[in-house]
């Protein structure tokens, strides 16, 4: 099976190419390689999956073989590059395409909004046109739980109306199912949209709580704790999410309009104060806290209901908090991570 994976040099698209390649499945990554955040953590990752830095900094750009996994290719693209991403699919004839690619942060959409559009929402639609051009049989694409914004029920649940964004991000996300329903009816393509509930784990990015809240631990600095630290989250480990997304790229959606949305989350809201209090155990530091208000687009909970899920794949997560905050802090503390101030 030929599956593209876009996003691959981020967080959770480097986990889930390095999990396909490992299961021999014939993987080819994409990734724009911007800057948005710290380039030497994207270029850690592809050299975790047997990319070279050398390979990436050539001149001409091409499609690179991992020295690692004889099954998984990189090319740097963004999806904005119609061109080349229409050469790409001519090319290879993909099966299955899992769209991880995406402008992320919900504060920073506050900032950048034209980059947000064009990436999240142009992006996404000329990924569906290549899809449906060259018979693409099941298109997986990131969604977030962002897209429940100002609903007060919980937990969250794919039935919820979710018309209420609070951010330009959680909108852009909301798009990207209505465009994913659109394309499902008129061309039938089979696409399933995955709503992610807070993820962390190793290789996070830096701009997230778990990223942050050690930098400024270990370095001595205050950590901004907002809403008072009156908010819960449900945090999922990675390793739990690319379980979910790997069981559920055979389960192709039918039917006259072939979409589904699935929750992939936890299902265990987690108060911000333990999370730190956890995180403070695995790093053997105590942090200051500063406590701030809420932030424009932030939502006090977040809460998934995975019935659907269960019942689709029998998903039940297995990493417990205490186990995958202590994995995240080994790898920080580790050489692994090229943001280490060590």
């Amino acid at each position: 099976m030929k599956i593209l994976v876009t996003g691959a040099a981020g967080f959770i698209g480097y986990h889930l190419a390095r999990r396909l390649s490992e299961a021999g499945h014939e993987v080819v990554g994409i990734d724009s390689l911007n800057d948005y955040y710290d380039v030497r953590l994207k270029q850690a990752r592809l050299g975790q999956l047997g990319i070279a830095e050398t390979d990436l900094a050539r001149a001409g750009g091409g499609t690179f073989s991992s020295e690692i996994f004889p099954s998984f290719r990189f090319r740097r693209l963004r999806l904005e590059d119609r061109s080349s991403f229409e050469e790409l699919f001519a090319a290879e004839r993909f099966d299955i395409a899992v769209n991880l690619a995406a402008q992320a942060g919900v504060r920073y959409s506050l900032e950048n909004p034209y980059v947000y559009v064009e990436s999240n929402i142009l992006g996404f639609v000329g990924l569906l046109e290549c899809c449906r051009r060259y018979s693409v049989r099941h298109v997986l694409y990131a969604s977030s739980s962002s897209v429940y914004g100002g609903n007060t029920k919980v937990p969250f649940s794919e039935e919820d109306i979710v018309d209420t964004p609070v951010s330009l991000y959680a909108a852009t996300k909301r798009s990207d199912e209505l465009i994913a329903q659109v394309y499902a009816r008129i061309y039938g393509i089979p696409l399933t949209g995955l709503r992610f509930f807070t993820v962390y784990g190793p290789w996070g990015r830096p701009d997230m709580a778990p990223m942050l809240f050690s930098r400024a631990i270990l370095a001595g600095e205050p950590i901004r704790v907002f809403n008072g630290g009156d908010m819960e989250r449900d945090f999922t480990y990675v390793d739990d999410i690319v379980d979910a997304v790997v069981r559920l790229l055979d389960k192709v959606p039918t039917g006259s309009v072939p979409s589904e949305v699935y929750n992939i989350g936890c299902g265990r809201p987690v108060s911000l104060m333990t999370f730190i209090r956890t995180l403070e155990a695995s790093l053997g530091r105590k942090a200051e806290l500063d406590m701030q208000p809420m932030q424009p687009g932030d939502v006090p909970r977040t809460w998934a209901d995975t019935t659907k899920l269960q019942q689709k794949i029998g998903f039940r997560p297995r990493v417990p908090l205490e186990e995958g905050v202590g994995h995240f802090a080994r790898w920080y503390l580790s050489d692994h991570n090229p943001l280490s101030d060590k």
